[in-house]
């Protein structure tokens, strides 16, 4: 009887520990689970500022101020307008 109820007393112990260890291996993965969450709410508020940045930047009428201003450009005048002229090549019919 003695030998039993030191074998219960074990198995009961061990069950114990178990129990204690997988809530907090539990509670560890939501901690985890939480805090990949906050990262990807960082992540995608990240990437919907980046993406307004770049429709800033690509905005036709700040590429055109800067080619003004910064590149010094001007727009295509005909009589500043230099024209090559090339005879046309000709086409050949088969494969070479």
């Amino acid at each position: 009887m003695g030998r039993v109820s030191l074998v219960l007393a074990m198995v009961l112990m061990l069950c114990a520990i178990s129990l204690v260890t997988s809530r907090y291996q539990s509670r560890q993965l939501f901690v985890d689970v939480d805090r990949a969450q906050a990262q990807a709410r960082d992540l995608e508020n990240d990437w919907r500022r980046l993406q307004l940045d770049r429709a800033e930047l690509a905005r036709s009428a700040r590429v055109d101020h800067a080619a003004r201003e910064d590149l010094k450009m001007i727009s295509i005048v005909p009589n500043r307008t230099i024209y090559l002229n090339q005879p046309p090549v000709p086409v050949s019919g088969g494969a070479q």
